[in-house]
């Protein structure tokens, strides 16, 4: 059954780059859009998006508005099926005159979307897709807004290569996400001179990973990097070590550190290395994640998670385009204002969009869950 929440909320300035909230709202409306998964196996990530989105528009929702304008926030369910999207997208575009949509989940998702060419001939932007493949940045009126799959994988085998570590297995998702992760390897592992001792897929959408962790054990790599999303992830981990398995393991960016340890407790996470590609609830000295950690502790949100921050930090660079793109914003006047963005500050998390076919941003970093499920960067 298809669900539809929709939410009002008024969008302002963003603080950190100077630019003030707006009057107070005067009738006018701004409609935005997002289609992604609330129900499914990757609800989990298409609700703590979605909640970290809510949670920055509502809050802004107080404070006036864009240019008095108030944003009407229309939500569509796509379950993670790549042909309900385009579906929804089209249906959303065509009801609801969007002028932009933001937080979609999904490499295949968003290579639909890319493929059917909507975005490309409504001029309708797609802010804060939720994937750093090659083929979604690459992509008309698409703005990632943080690192590449292929950046994070190489940075980690840079990293790798400097402590020596040779042998390394794969496991990945079955589908474009784990094909991008795959070619990002292959690249990275010829570059460093690392041996990609096995490669293990699974079925997309699914915890399926039986024959991932047999096939791991039976190669015993050094390090185990997991191309997988947060519920298969997590499995994983649990099965690998439940059969001895005593590879390190790293996982992408797109895992859920919090869920992984809500499911797995302090002592089954510990150990745990992850990609960092957006700022971690620990950093406390990012003015960005302040101004989230402000905000998320006055909620009640139950689907605010470890992931919001990326639905939190897209709402963020949307309204910047929105008070940049006049007083009665369009979808060709808000893509104006995206491609206009040079590094933009804000709060700590900068975004460029002045490169065609890159991401906003290039920053990766890493951490480990440590003793008690304290984060170690």
């Amino acid at each position: 059954m298809l669900r539809v929440f929709r939410s009002f909320a008024v969008v302002a300035g963003l603080a950190a780059a100077g630019l003030p909230f707006g009057a107070a709202a005067d009738g006018r409306e701004i409609v935005i859009g997002q289609v992604a998964p609330f129900s499914g196996s990757q609800a989990v990530t298409g609700r703590a998006i979605h909640a970290g989105v809510k949670l920055y528009i509502d809050h802004v929702n107080a404070q006036g508005g864009v240019r008095g304008a108030k944003v009407r926030l229309v939500t569509r369910d796509d379950a993670q099926k790549a042909d309900k999207t385009v579906a929804l997208v089209r249906e959303l575009i065509e009801q609801e005159s969007p002028v932009a949509l933001i937080g979609t989940v999904g490499t295949t998702n968003v290579e639909a979307l890319i493929a059917d060419g909507v975005l490309h001939k409504t001029g309708v932007p797609l802010v804060g897709a939720v994937s750093g493949a090659s083929t979604a940045i690459s992509g008309s009126n698409v703005f990632v807004i943080k690192a590449s799959y292929h950046e994070e994988v190489n940075r980690l085998f840079t990293n790798l290569a400097g402590l020596n570590i040779k042998r390394v297995g794969l496991v990945y998702q079955d589908d474009a996400l784990g094909q991008d992760v795959i070619d990002g390897a292959e690249i990275a592992a010829k570059r460093h001179g690392i041996e990609l001792t096995a490669r293990a897929g699974y079925p997309r959408n699914t915890v399926e990973v039986e024959a991932t962790v047999e096939a791991m054990l039976k190669a015993d790599p050094q390090v185990v990097f997991l191309g997988a999303t947060t519920l298969a992830a997590i499995e994983f981990v649990r099965q690998y070590r439940a059969a001895g398995g005593t590879a390190t393991l790293y996982g992408m960016s797109i895992i859920d550190t919090r869920q992984l340890l809500d499911k797995l407790g302090p002592v089954g996470a510990r150990g745990f290395a992850f990609s960092v590609v957006l700022p971690l609830e620990t950093q406390r000295t990012i003015a960005v994640n302040l101004e989230y950690l402000r905000l998320r502790e006055k909620s009640d949100d139950p689907d605010l998670s470890g992931r919001s921050i990326e639905g939190f930090i897209a709402a963020k660079t949307l309204v910047h385009a929105l008070q940049n793109a006049g007083s009665t914003p369009t979808a060709a006047t808000v893509v104006r204002s995206l491609h206009g963005i040079r590094r933009v500050d804000l709060g700590g998390y900068t975004l460029d969009f002045a490169q065609k076919g890159r991401s906003g941003s290039s920053y990766v970093d890493f951490a480990m869950l440590g003793e008690g499920g304290r984060v170690v960067h």
